[in-house]
């Protein structure tokens, strides 16, 4: 599992960005958990966080690795 803090988020529909922004990481298998209250995200799969960090980016919300 890898987890992200994901600064930014609002709202439901910004938690549906972050979601499949992150599923379309290649070695992403699973998005567990996308929630803007606890600013988290949790993927499972073997993708890059790097990778993951740039989607969410992408996406116009700040993320790092916890």
């Amino acid at each position: 599992m890898i987890e992200l803090k994901v600064e930014g988020m609002t709202c439901g529909h910004c938690e549906q960005a972050v979601r499949q922004a992150l599923a379309r990481v290649p070695g992403v298998t699973a998005v567990l958990v996308v929630d803007r209250v606890q600013q988290r995200a949790t993927v499972e799969g073997d993708a890059d966080p790097a990778a993951l960090i740039a989607a969410i980016k992408d996406e116009g919300f700040q993320a790092s690795a916890t």
